[in-house]
């Protein structure tokens, strides 16, 4: 039985489909709804770092949630990303994805000039009173520049409404995790970072993982596994899935590579990606293909190579 039914297991977080053009892909949110929900995943989240959310307007932000919560049609849970610098936009952002109908929101902590513990205390608070829906604390701070002790994290979660769930990303994951769960056994723990530590995260006391990955199956099948008591079978699929978890989790076309393996997939039509990001060079799009016919899973592309 999952620590809180509620948020658990496995969570994608989506890339936003792009036209040509750069414009929404509208037709590519519907299908890739559909894929990732026939994939088995238990929830959806969207306008995350791997999202390009950095590079989307407000207008643009309401129409793919309000396409997803469409296209979802009540059957997995929508965590939406509001993140931002200034607490007041922060709130805006998560009260008007309340509105368009997320079941729960993901929130770094904003960028300070000083460590700040107050100051970031009373931005989660400030949202937690906005909302009455589950807030997800994303703890990355290779993005945020923000370091959140585990007797931080502890007492917000104690403290601020719906704030007893994280995204546990600052390495070594697999350690703080160990401490978290110790300091507030009740906090349900995501893993992220691309599922690179995905086992070792279960092992040490996570409830699932919260992350992207051009298989989500394939961890949807390792949460499975593990948490029927099969720590075998996990591990098995999991170090069968490494050397494509390793080569899609590189910093800087991570995005580029995930959206390209969705598009071969069928789950949207283009793998375009906002400038200043690139598309993928052939080199990388060769190795990518070598990778997943190697493993297997070439079944499930479009095309065989480059």
């Amino acid at each position: 039985m999952p620590r809180h039914p509620f948020l658990h297991s496995s969570y994608t977080i989506a890339p936003t489909p792009f036209a040509p053009d750069g414009s929404i892909d509208r037709a590519s949110i519907a299908t890739m709804v559909e894929f990732l929900i026939g994939l088995g995943v238990q929830g959806i989240t969207m306008l995350g770092v791997m999202g390009e959310v950095d590079k989307l307007g407000d207008a643009e932000r309401d129409l793919i949630i309000d396409d997803v919560v469409t296209a979802n049609r009540g059957r997995v849970k929508i965590c939406i990303g509001t993140s931002h610098v200034g607490t007041d936009r922060s709130v805006a952002y998560s009260k008007r994805a309340v509105e368009l109908g997320a079941d729960a929101l993901m929130v770094a902590p904003p960028k300070l000039a000083k460590p700040n513990d107050a100051a970031l205390r009373a931005h989660y608070h400030a949202i937690a009173a906005a909302v009455t829906v589950p807030i997800v604390v994303q703890d990355h701070p290779v993005s945020s520049g923000v370091l959140m002790s585990v007797d931080f994290l502890a007492n917000l979660a104690r403290e601020a409404p719906g704030c007893n769930y994280l995204k546990l990303e600052e390495e070594p994951t697999p350690a703080k995790t160990t401490r978290m769960r110790a300091a507030a056994p009740d906090m349900v723990i995501f893993g992220g970072m691309g599922a690179n530590m995905l086992l070792e995260e279960l092992k040490h006391g996570a409830d699932g993982t919260m992350t992207g990955f051009g298989f989500p199956e394939i961890l949807v099948k390792i949460c499975a596994q593990y948490v029927a008591g099969d720590v075998d079978g996990a591990t098995q699929t999991f170090y069968h899935a490494c050397p494509l978890i390793r080569y899609e989790n590189q910093p800087g076309i991570n995005m580029a590579i995930r959206k390209y393996i969705y598009a071969q997939r069928g789950a949207i039509s283009h793998a375009h990606v906002r400038a200043p990001s690139a598309p993928l060079a052939a080199d990388v799009i060769a190795d990518l293909h070598d990778i997943i016919t190697r493993l297997g899973f070439g079944q499930h592309m479009k095309t065989k190579g480059a």
